[in-house]
């Protein structure tokens, strides 16, 4: 072990310790949300699969393994960068970052930062451990609500996704959940992509760069949706997903430079390190989070290192492959146990943290859907990962997206919350009088003044999952779940017809730009 390891891992314990209190934490878990019983941005945190012990042995490796074994394929340009701030080349002429190092980014990285909507209602706090669950993924294919059969995904489905999204209470921003497989420039696709982001929601958004050279043109463009010149610096809307590192321990060329045009913008950074159990990373657990911490963290020095402080999201996305065929396994007990683990050493490292759940390996809208997403998504949301990426609608191992599954998926996250925002206990949750007059007077507290108060402040009552008895149900219609989310989700595109760009500046942007997208409705 490298002599600095040990002293660095008792530095965190001390960096950290103050930055907010149990105490602090458990008053604020005592407060009832005013309206909404399943608010998104609720404290998570009480689920810890790793002990302190575990967190710190996971840490230590991760920094012998950044200095001792290093990162391989370095641009020179942040080769240079790293050298000049006391990295060094190792005898296989790998990038070695020593731990005092690494320790000095930590402490200088941005701990919080704001995520904007368009509209200011919009706005996410990313960082501590509040929990919101948004978008992801690059499906390719879409599971076609007439056919029932996976086809390739459009710019149009793209866009009803989108104003899909917008409707929904507990997807708290969206990122382009499927690829336009119908644009081929790749320079078109990057800005018809935005476009339709853009035009489909005021919600924060994220996307990819496929290039540094596509990020100055699309930002102009966003530049323009504002009141000022430079409008979006000052609030930038718009986050990119960039994944730096190839696993195992290499930097990507193209995705560095598309950091650095990123950081030259101000565009918020969500930095993705997505290997694979026993492909890209060790097939046990403790290795692979080692592994892909030290991958991550490599990530957080290549920003830090050009901006220090600079906002970003530390996304270590643990992810799992069925060792008996190889195929990706988006769902199951391991993936989730892993990218709790992830969010719970983000949170203790105290880093803005992402993970990813909810990815079902299910091709149908099934219980073996709901079973996937459900386990996922309740660790990740109960360990306090702050943004929970591919949390709607991703379905089939990360290959295709369901518009039934997205309306399924925003109710079953209202249950997530609910659980997420735990049980508030004080004098009058306690109910002593309401049990003395129950028990002194009707027998029941049907109707009770108490149970009145509770009824929408610490229940909540879903609107697809049927709680009918057999007979009302049959006489219903006898409808499955997907059943009722097809209908909703037609009723929900026939109905959300947004403006959010106004004719002269949908003009501009196509006078400009090759926009490919018919917003018609004929």
């Amino acid at each position: 072990m490298n002599g600095e390891t040990s002293p660095a891992v008792g530095t965190r314990k001390r960096r950290h310790g103050g930055m907010s209190s149990r105490e602090a934490m458990h008053a604020r878990r005592a407060l009832p949300p005013p309206d909404n019983p399943c608010p998104p941005g609720a404290i998570g945190g009480a689920y810890r699969p790793l002990s302190t012990t575990d967190i710190k042995a996971i840490y230590e490796t991760a920094l012998r393994i950044l200095a001792e074994v290093g990162m391989g394929e370095t641009p020179e340009v942040l080769q240079h960068r790293a050298l000049e701030a006391g990295a060094y080349l190792n005898n296989e002429n790998r990038l070695c970052f020593p731990a005092s190092l690494v320790e000095d980014v930590i402490a200088g990285a941005c701990k919080s930062f704001v995520l904007y909507g368009r509209d200011s209602q919009h706005d996410v706090e990313v960082g501590g451990e509040r929990v919101y669950f948004g978008t992801g993924g690059a499906a390719v294919k879409v599971l076609d609500m007439d056919s029932r059969v996976y086809r390739p995904s459009t710019l149009k489905d793209l866009y009803d996704f989108t104003r899909l999204a917008d409707q929904l209470n507990n997807v708290s921003w969206f990122t382009r959940c499927c690829i336009a497989t119908d644009v081929v420039d790749i320079f078109d696709l990057d800005v018809n992509t935005v476009y339709a982001l853009m035009r489909g929601t005021i919600k924060p958004v994220g996307t990819s760069f496929t290039l540094a050279e596509h990020v100055d043109p699309i930002i102009d463009m966003l530049d323009r949706l504002t009141t000022s010149a430079g409008g979006f610096t000052e609030r930038p809307f718009l986050k990119a997903h960039i994944s730096p590192v190839i696993s195992p321990l290499r930097f990507g060329a193209d995705a560095v430079d598309v950091a650095l045009a990123c950081i030259n913008r101000n565009v918020p950074i969500n930095n993705i390190v997505a290997a694979q159990s026993g492909a890209t990373a060790p097939a046990t657990l403790a290795g692979m989070l080692a592994s892909t911490l030290a991958e991550t963290l490599a990530a957080l020095a290549m920003v830090n290192l050009f901006a220090p402080g600079y906002p970003m999201i530390f996304s270590n996305w643990p992810l799992v492959i069925d060792l008996r065929s190889g195929s990706f396994a988006g769902g199951g007990g391991e993936i989730s146990l892993l990218n709790a683990a992830s969010a719970q050493i983000s949170n203790w490292l105290g880093l803005p943290s992402g993970v990813a759940c909810s990815m079902a390996d299910a091709k149908a809208v099934d219980a073996q859907m709901g079973l996937e997403k459900a386990i996922s998504s309740l660790a990740t949301g109960l360990a306090g990962a702050n943004m929970v990426y591919e949390s709607s609608g991703m379905m089939a191992s990360l290959l295709g997206a369901s518009f039934e599954a997205f309306v399924i998926d925003d109710e079953m996250l209202s249950h997530v919350y609910r659980v997420i925002r735990g049980i508030e206990v004080n004098d009058d949750t306690l109910g002593f009088q309401a049990i003395r007059e129950a028990a002194l007077g009707d027998g029941h507290f049907l109707g009770g003044a108490h149970t009145i108060a509770a009824m929408q402040r610490d229940h909540f009552y879903p609107s697809l999952a049927d709680r009918n008895e057999p007979e009302t149900w049959r006489q219903e219609g006898a409808l499955d779940i997907s059943t009722r989310a097809t209908v909703k989700v037609r009723s929900m595109l026939d109905s959300h017809h947004p403006e959010y760009l106004d004719a002269s500046m949908d003009r501009w942007i196509r006078n400009h730009y090759n926009i490919l997208l018919d917003t018609s409705r004929s």
